[in-house]
């Protein structure tokens, strides 16, 4: 029995979700904040900037001091999301820099992650400064008249607020897989 060909459109459809899909993924990877709460965060803005663009262009604009201009070039440019953008300009925010000097910091190394851009700008998660950033996401919020719930750092700065589940609020990168041994018996 002979199969079926299969249709040169349908193998191009398919190389190109799997080639997305991949791409999709290297990009969350390098989303990583190093705070599972902005993590979170940054991905429904992604869903919030894709539904209500100008809003999003307009709070960037207004309450990170970033450029329109880099704004809509940054959420049409390949390899950066909504979330992308919002922390490098609240980054830039925090750090005294302009949001361009930031997006260039980045650009020199896509592949790494904002938990490693953030701590080499002096806020890394914990300090004083990463928690404004945060402050700062449920400020966004309020203004965009969005629900958020608060993870266990924020949430004595918003104690009538709804809490995220329990977890831990720094993420750590993928530890390299390694057999566990189990455990030894009678212990």
């Amino acid at each position: 029995m002979t199969r079926p060909a299969c249709h040169p459109a349908l193998l191009r459809l398919l190389l190109a979700a799997v080639l997305a899909a991949s791409g999709a993924a290297h990009a969350q990877d390098a989303t990583h904040s190093g705070d599972a709460w902005v993590d979170g965060r940054m991905a429904d803005i992604g869903t919030y900037a894709t539904t209500y663009r100008d809003a999003f262009v307009d709070e960037l604009v207004r309450y990170h001091r970033a450029p329109r201009e880099l704004v809509v070039e940054l959420l049409a440019r390949p390899g950066w999301t909504p979330g992308d953008a919002y922390l490098a300009c609240s980054l830039a925010m925090q750090a005294g820099r302009p949001c361009r000097d930031i997006v260039a910091l980045r650009e020199r190394e896509p592949s790494r992650d904002w938990a490693a851009i953030a701590d080499e700008l002096g806020l890394a998660p914990g300090t004083p400064g990463y928690l404004a950033l945060k402050r700062g996401i449920v400020a966004a919020y309020d203004r965009w008249a969005r629900p958020v719930a608060v993870d266990a750092e924020l949430a004595p700065l918003f104690p009538n607020r709804p809490r995220t589940a329990p977890a831990t609020t720094r993420t750590s990168r993928p530890a390299p897989s390694r057999p566990v041994k189990p455990p030894a018996e009678g212990h």
